[in-house]
């Protein structure tokens, strides 16, 4: 089976971006002849990709493309031409690429992947001003509530238009819980959930709790995160647990704000930053926290870190809304809180901390093995490979010069 893999690809790696690796090396691993083709602005697969469309940060350029991309479209075309898939799997394509890449697809099976929250929401979080849940589809209520200027709600008139245009344009489209299956559903988005492949810990890998009470928190430092809540949350840990540690893993644009935040509480002996760390390095950095800390604003579609966390017998502290509450068990593999509760996580924090709350330090193994399973990288290609050959009408059993006749 030939698949080409479209999606725009953002500066930075995230969730999106490693995901779509793994499926290429999944499919590939598989047997699949597999393309990938992305947007330019980011790595572009760290140079892997064979395919790159031209795309823009500036404001004024992106506001346009991400209306009608040309370039993608053109892009899009010379793929088919060169490689003549027999199904095409769309992830990410509203920040960079543009549904003008539907209709340089159309003829070709096309699946779509969604894992974030951007075809349904403008600023990308379902998250209001004052860090309430939106869940309202996107409309008038979007200027109204002072998510977007109405400048930019009057172009998303026009644009939200050609992503519902562009979805009709799918066979089937899948995403990354059941939460967001949901939540797609109320926005009249059919999606079946298709749970992420998440690697095991690396051989080298060895967890040994701490002697004193550390935390940690990984991801990045913004405002859905979460961050300026947990060190509020934290510092209240101070009488009960002086020798009380929190660990923040991660970079982002609120790293001044949250370090004159550690000092106006008194926590620059407690809190440390450890900055941009390459993903394979996470694991060591947790590998001595009594409990992994994920306090998101937003409801996190999936929550990879969370999943990371568990497979390695790591505790986890979570927001309860979105992907995270389908993860963490409360009470077998973590704690969960509502979502914004200072007190609620100060609690579960003072919990871990005090050992109140698994005294071992670890997620016992029955828990850890149905995370496991549920994210195998093995049973997700099996079942990813039997939705693409449905699409596309290729038989497992189908041989390369059999495909070739289909594609005549």
């Amino acid at each position: 089976m030939r698949v080409l893999l479209i999606t725009d690809w953002l500066q930075g790696v995230g969730g999106a971006e490693r995901y779509i690796v793994a499926v290429r090396e999944g499919l590939r691993g598989a047997g699949d002849e597999v393309r990938l083709l992305t947007s330019d602005v980011g790595t572009a697969g760290d140079g892997s990709a064979e395919y790159r469309a031209r795309g823009s940060e500036h404001l004024l350029a992106k506001a346009v493309l991400q209306l009608a991309n040309p370039f993608a479209a053109s892009v899009v075309r010379r793929a088919l031409r060169e490689f003549r898939p027999d199904v095409a799997m769309v992830n990410m394509f509203e920040h960079q690429l543009s549904p003008s890449i539907f209709a340089a697809l159309r003829g070709v099976p096309t699946v779509l992947s969604v894992t974030d929250y951007k075809g349904i929401c403008p600023v990308s979080s379902k998250l209001l001003p004052d860090d309430r849940l939106c869940h309202d589809p996107p409309g008038l209520v979007c200027w109204r509530s002072g998510c977007v200027s109405a400048p930019h709600w009057v172009r998303d008139q026009v644009r939200y238009a050609l992503i519902r245009w562009a979805r009709k344009h799918t066979r089937r489209v899948l995403t990354c819980s059941q939460w967001m299956s949901i939540e797609l559903a109320r926005h009249g988005v059919e999606a079946e959930h298709v749970s992420p492949p998440v690697p095991l810990p690396g051989t080298d890998f060895r967890r040994l709790a701490s002697a004193r009470p550390t935390l940690a928190y990984c991801g990045r430092l913004d405002r859905t995160k979460g961050v300026p809540l947990l060190l509020r949350a934290f510092a209240r840990l101070k009488p009960i647990a002086p020798a009380a540690r929190l660990r923040l893993v991660g970079e982002g644009p609120l790293r001044e704000s949250l370090e004159d935040l550690v000092r106006a509480l008194g926590l620059e002996e407690m809190v440390s930053f450890r900055g941009l760390v390459p993903p394979e390095l996470v694991e060591h950095e947790i590998s001595d926290a009594w409990a992994v800390v994920v306090p998101s604003l937003w409801a996190e579609p999936l929550g990879l870190v969370a999943i990371e966390a568990i497979l390695r017998g790591i505790p986890v502290v979570a927001s309860a809304a979105g992907g995270l509450g389908e993860t963490v068990e409360h009470g077998t593999s973590g704690l969960l809180f509502s979502n914004g509760n200072e007190d609620e996580l100060a609690g579960h924090l003072e919990a871990i901390v005090t050992a109140r709350a698994f005294l071992d330090h670890a997620v016992p193994d029955a828990a850890v093995r149905r995370v496991v399973r549920r994210h195998d990288p093995e049973l997700h290609t099996e079942r990813l490979r039997g939705i693409l050959m449905s699409v596309a009408g290729v038989h497992a059993s189908t041989n390369p010069s059999a495909r070739t006749a289909l594609r005549v």
